[in-house]
């Protein structure tokens, strides 16, 4: 069946390739600069206008949040490419079957996710070591954060709906205005109003939920098969069982990688609130590296499953190699300027030397191997494309969680200095690199959709 285009949505299996990536990208380029100057008006707020142990609080509970939301969120990831793919292949009913499908999923996944959030979180904090004096903002922030996921949760299942539709300019709007409330809710809870940690996760989860109810009002205003509607929100076992197959690998992956993460924010922890804080304000940095190897690893999986659902296999490949290729040049551009300028651009989060002293360590250890981080960033997103996460999570569980968790473990006790800590993020990039560029080399990876399908109906 011939692909096409509809309005709103984009057709990315015509035109010019490098062309179409780009155009694709640019609204979700712009959306992650918005996210990472809202973290970074955040991280000001609390850093100026809290206490040491707040920043260090919040600054450390994304892991342990992302352990979590992360799961579902992956799964999410695969209604996406399934919804991509059956738009590539220009099925309309598959594609709003899929739609409501991976909503309804997201209403099942919110109550799961906040009760078990609320369940575990003091349990992950003392496993993590968490210090005393940081332990009840951490407890406070999160028990906020995952009374409200709900929001979290849905905003990234209409995420992944509309950019699976080729559509990533409204997500860009809808990020916008969640942006900017969300850094006057900062403003007015964490500084006029005293709330602290409180503030901070209220403000959070309210601007979510805002941006959240932005989405629905657009996908229910839809004109064509597209168009959200509550009245077909059913349980379809089918389309639920691929949407599993292809999204459970990475929601697992997210997880377990986040469990690595634990492991080093507790390595950090021993190091006291100091390390915590200076760790907390680079990881605000990394968001910029992040910027361009977000927005390419998530637009490949669109652009892929497009293409292969169109049966455009040449396209796909040459596509995953602009993108790939794109994803580190950009990443090391950003990595040189961290590299020379840590010190200076983390004084913007803290004033405190001693802390500064860690985020540069860690800055000037990590950020010339960006590039490495990218290619297995987009080489994921690549894989998700075509149907074949399964790769990525068996990789990135095994260099990314087992061999991180095991280096920092052992490698700490002999040498027990902050900067063998950072060393654990190049070396497991390197070895995620070498095998994601052996399966893109050396795999049949372009017809796994019709190898599957095949197998399905033996």
């Amino acid at each position: 069946m011939k692909s096409f285009s509809i309005k709103n949505n984009t057709d990315l299996t015509q035109g010019n390739i490098a062309k179409g990536i780009t155009t694709f990208c640019i609204p979700i380029f712009l959306g992650q600069l918005l996210q990472q100057l809202y973290n970074l008006a955040d991280a000001w707020v609390i850093g100026h206008f809290a206490e040491k142990e707040a920043f260090a609080a919040v600054s450390s509970s994304g892991s342990i949040s992302f352990f979590i939301v992360g799961f579902f969120g992956g799964i999410s990831v695969g209604g996406g490419v399934i919804i991509s793919k059956y738009f590539g292949a220009g099925d309309k009913k598959k594609v709003e079957e899929a739609i409501h499908t991976n909503f309804l999923f997201g209403i099942i996944a919110s109550v799961l996710c906040t009760a078990v959030g609320l369940a575990i979180v003091p349990g992950l904090l003392r496993l993590m070591d968490t210090p005393e004096a940081v332990m009840p903002f951490s407890l406070t922030y999160l028990r906020i954060i995952f009374g409200g996921v709900a929001a979290s949760l849905m905003y990234n299942i209409c995420m992944a709906i509309m950019r699976a539709l080729g559509d990533s300019l409204n997500p860009l709007i809808y990020l916008l205005i969640s942006s900017v409330t969300n850094v006057i809710l900062d403003v007015l809870c964490v500084k006029t109003f005293g709330m602290g940690v409180s503030g901070a996760a209220v403000a959070t989860v309210l601007s979510q939920a805002f941006a959240v109810a932005l989405c629905i009002v657009k996908m229910c205003r839809i004109k064509d098969y597209t168009r959200l509607d509550f009245r077909k929100l059913k349980w379809n076992g089918a389309l639920m069982k691929e949407v599993a197959v292809q999204g459970i690998p990475t929601g697992i992956q997210n997880s377990v990688i986040s469990i690595g993460n634990m492991t080093i924010q507790k390595n950090v922890n021993a190091f006291g609130a100091d390390a915590m804080s200076g760790m907390g304000a680079y990881l605000k940095l990394e968001g910029f590296v992040f910027l361009p190897i977000n927005c390419l690893s998530m637009a490949l999986p669109t652009y892929i499953g497009q293409n292969l659902g169109a049966r455009k296999y040449d396209r796909a490949k040459k596509g995953a190699a602009f993108g790939i290729l794109s994803g580190m040049a950009l990443s090391e551009v950003v990595g040189l300027m961290l590299f020379f300028g840590a010190d200076f651009i983390l004084r913007f989060f803290i004033d405190d030397d001693a802390s500064i002293v860690y985020g540069v360590t860690h800055a000037t250890t990590t950020s010339l191997f960006f590039c490495l981080l990218a290619f297995s960033h987009c080489a994921a997103g690549v894989m998700r494309g075509c149907g074949k996460a399964i790769v990525p999570m068996v990789t990135m569980l095994a260099f990314w969680c087992g061999v991180r968790v095991t280096y920092v473990t052992l490698a700490v006790k002999i040498w027990p200095v902050f900067r063998t800590i950072s060393w654990a993020y190049p070396l497991t990039w390197s070895c995620s690199t070498i095998v994601f560029l052996i399966f893109l080399l050396f795999t049949d990876w372009t017809h796994a959709f019709e190898k599957e399908t095949i197998r399905r109906k033996k």
